[in-house]
């Protein structure tokens, strides 16, 4: 993984759970879920991919835990954070008291159909291996289980990404789908979903000034910015669109509902 990466999904998480710890447990959600999905669209995964009380769901690639600890808070969910990088395993069971692993997409260590909801969030356009990834992703879901993807999707990109970052194009995420043998239930563009309500973002904000006071003048924060904004450009511009998906492993109960 690149430095600008390591910034972001390792050193970045350790420095957000430092900062929650001083302003109090309310801001952890929000700031746990950015660059990630608000509210909105976490209540749009879970109702899609049948999050339900006691039901093992499988965030992987779930970073500081935030998307997970709002199925369990909200759903009940019994939720298994799995992370590449340390410093977000650490973050989120920190501020979460999440369940966490440390291990990445290509072996996510997780059993052949345990899980009755998968999410993978923002994952999918970080790796060039992304039929390898899906196809984990479909190995751990129960036959019929719901998998849960937010995916940015290259709609016409000209600009450089950030570093560490692969956007498929709407082409290239369906082909790469229907060849993991997964089943597209519903999707919808993030920008098409509510916006998160003003509390929601004062708490990120308030979260961004307190770590950006403490730690702004060190490399890592500088990195970490420069991806942002880089990022932030795409969307802006159009060039990038975030993406949510809902999606199925058919099976023997895979027709049963929306």
């Amino acid at each position: 993984m690149s430095t600008s990466m390591d910034a972001e999904f390792d050193v970045m998480p350790r420095w957000v759970a430092e900062a929650v710890a001083e302003l109090g447990p309310g801001h952890a959600g929000p700031a746990a879920c950015r660059g990630s999905v608000g509210p909105a669209g976490l209540r749009w995964l879970a109702d899609r991919t049948r999050v339900g009380l006691g039901g093992l769901l499988v965030d992987v690639g779930g970073g500081m835990g935030g998307p997970a600890a709002w199925a369990r808070e909200q759903r009940g969910a019994a939720p298994l954070v799995v992370e590449p990088q340390p410093g977000a395993c650490w973050a989120a069971r920190r501020m979460f008291g999440l369940p966490t692993v440390v291990g990445s997409g290509d072996a996510v260590p997780v059993g052949d159909g345990r899980a009755a909801s998968v999410w993978c969030l923002g994952v999918l356009c970080t790796t060039t291996d992304k039929l390898g990834l899906l196809c984990e992703l479909r190995r751990i879901a129960t036959p019929g289980g719901r998998l849960g993807l937010f995916v940015l999707v290259d709609r016409g990109l000209r600009d450089q990404p950030p570093a560490g970052n692969s956007f498929p194009s709407e082409f290239e995420l369906a082909a790469a789908l229907a060849t993991a043998r997964l089943e597209v239930v519903d999707s919808v563009d993030v920008a098409d979903l509510p916006a998160a309500p003003p509390d929601w973002e004062r708490r990120t904000a308030e979260t961004d000034e307190a770590v950006r006071a403490r730690h702004g003048r060190e490399p890592a924060w500088r990195r970490m910015q420069e991806q942002q904004a880089r990022l932030a450009r795409l969307l802006d511009t159009g060039q990038v669109a975030g993406r949510l998906l809902a999606v199925h492993r058919p099976g023997e109960v895979s027709r049963r509902g929306a």
